[in-house]
């Protein structure tokens, strides 16, 4: 999506990072790098879960030293920054955005549905479209799958953002003063009207192989036919001879996926193989579905991801009119250093194409754009 005006007068954003066990240094330094931040009004924050248990005072040293009262953001395994990957250590990347006053809402979490936005919600909502909502899912929540189609058919807005990863706790940053800094167990973020401009991109992580089947018979996650043949049968044929001798090796590298109908774009959900039944001719997959539903399979490979990076960044660079003033980067835990290599490859190629701009994100659980919740892909926000 992108936003159809020019970008609001004195927006401006300043983003930093550091690594260090010791919380206080880490965010130290991150607030040295940032300098002074004066007349910004929102902060992102994300932060590894190797310094989680430390949130809300992290949090609050944040909003105490900027002065910036609204915060966003969330843990994950890693952290991303411009040009910059924390995987696996302990790290912080913030970001301080000046926007225009009420041109943002944060939007309290949600743990049950959408019925009811809370009563600072409604009234900001009154008189404004939102056109995106960057939020955070708590994976834990089993309605959290729900809730993100919902929020978005609720508002009408393009939501962006992903899912908590973490190996200790969960949480998610937002609320003002006077509410709790740090949150956990459902769905929060912040509402963007259309006073800041935005351009999004989608990175599928996998590319497709064979063409499109139709499933045929099915039970829950069980898929039983595809095309009125034995699945397993239509799955050997698609992937070869190679891997169909030893289907040991499709872990991890073979994915189903399930195309977005109604998509212009040739959008596809993937879905982890979970279960081969070489007897009865049977695959399982990490998603429910039913007869008459349209499935591929793609395969997952360093070539495929890089070549499908590159063409999101092509297509969001015709989109620019200048450099971006700022984003948010939102990867899958499996990207990263587990696909791309150890040296930043993933966030070197948005810097290299895109240039040297203020960035923050995260490695998340589970990758949210538009209405639908992604796996193995990467999602970036520019702020125009």
């Amino acid at each position: 999506m992108t936003g159809g005006m020019d970008a609001p007068a004195g927006a401006r954003f300043a983003a930093a990072s550091a690594t260090g066990a010791d919380w206080r240094a880490a965010a130290k330094a991150c607030l040295d790098k940032l300098g002074h931040v004066g007349g910004c009004n929102l902060g992102f924050l994300y932060i590894s879960d190797a310094l989680a248990a430390d949130a809300v005072s992290i949090v609050t040293l944040m909003r105490g030293v900027t002065g910036i009262k609204d915060w966003v953001g969330t843990v994950g395994i890693g952290v991303c920054a411009t040009g910059l990957e924390l995987f696996d250590e302990p790290a912080i990347a913030v970001m301080a955005a000046h926007l225009p006053a009420d041109s943002y809402h944060l939007l309290a979490p949600i743990t049950e549905s959408v019925d009811d936005f809370g009563i600072e919600t409604t009234a900001w909502l009154k008189g404004r479209a939102p056109i995106l909502g960057l939020i955070h899912g708590d994976p834990r929540n089993p309605k959290t799958h729900e809730i993100v189609p919902d929020l978005s058919d609720a508002l009408g807005a393009f939501l962006v953002g992903g899912l908590t990863s973490s190996r200790t706790n969960y949480g998610q940053f937002g609320g003002r003063p006077g509410t709790a800094p740090v949150v956990e167990g459902g769905v929060s973020g912040v509402l963007f009207s259309n006073e800041v401009p935005v351009a999004t991109g989608l990175s599928q992580g996998c590319s497709p192989i064979g063409p499109v089947h139709k499933i045929t018979r099915a039970q829950n996650n069980i898929i039983i036919e595809i095309d009125g043949r034995p699945a397993l049968e239509v799955f050997k044929e698609d992937i070869g001879d190679l891997l169909a001798r030893d289907l040991r090796r499709v872990a991890g590298y073979i994915f189903a996926a399930l195309p977005v109908t109604g998509s212009d774009t040739g959008d596809y959900l993937v879905r982890n193989l979970v279960g081969i039944d070489p007897n009865h001719g049977l695959i399982a997959i990490g998603d429910l579905v039913e007869p008459g539903r349209s499935l591929m399979f793609a395969r997952r490979d360093l070539a495929s991801a890089q070549a499908d990076l590159e063409r999101m960044l092509a297509g969001l660079k015709k989109r620019l009119n200048g450099p971006p003033r700022g984003g948010i980067y939102v990867s899958c835990v499996a990207r990263g250093p587990a696909l791309f290599g150890d040296d930043s490859e993933e966030l070197k190629t948005i810097r290299n194409a895109l240039g040297d701009f203020p960035l923050v994100g995260f490695f998340a659980n589970g990758e949210i754009s538009h209405n639908r919740l992604y796996g193995y892909t990467g999602v970036l926000t520019l702020f125009l």
